[in-house]
């Protein structure tokens, strides 16, 4: 057990002959005590300090430690975005790609539906070409027939017929 100012106070010692000077001695113990209690005060108070520092060290681990928490969730977090945001753009992408395949696809129907339709416009166009070319060619036969000539000396028959008939009545 250590030591206090008080058993150092309290401390006697034996005497004899040829001792030391007891009033030295004295003088000497009284200054150790003095030295010993500021020792002790200093020793507090150190111990005081050394108690505030290491809260004051515990207080900033902790605040640390949250730190690298709250770091590690933010981390977290900023990739789970990432990935939400990278899966979002593929099926936007992915999406689009669907929508262009089918405007691709509507596309290619409707443009073979309109060549089908030219094909039949042109088959009908070239019936119709053949048909009136026919029709041409029969109304050419008949004004290149003897027959105009017969009905123009008929059609004048008759219209001298009238005139002669106007004369007598």
């Amino acid at each position: 057990m250590p030591l206090s100012p008080l058993d150092i106070h309290n401390k006697e010692f034996a005497r004899r002959l040829r001792g030391y000077d007891e009033d030295q001695v004295n003088e000497f113990l009284d200054q150790v005590i003095k030295d010993y209690e500021a020792v002790i005060r200093e020793n507090k108070e150190l111990g005081n300090q050394l108690i505030t520092l290491q809260e004051k060290l515990d207080h900033f681990s902790n605040i640390e430690e949250t730190l690298s928490k709250t770091i590690i969730v933010a981390q977290e977090a900023a990739d789970e975005v990432k990935n939400n945001a990278k899966k979002e753009a593929q099926l936007i992408v992915k999406e689009a790609e669907k929508n262009a395949d089918r405007i691709v696809n509507e596309a290619l129907a409707k443009s073979r539906k309109i060549a089908l339709e030219v094909e039949e416009l042109k088959k009908q166009a070239s019936i119709y070409r053949a048909r009136f070319r026919t029709l041409v060619e029969a109304q050419l036969d008949l004004l290149s027939q003897d027959g105009w000539e017969a009905l123009e000396n008929r059609e004048r028959e008759v219209l001298d017929r009238e005139r002669e008939m106007k004369e007598i009545y």
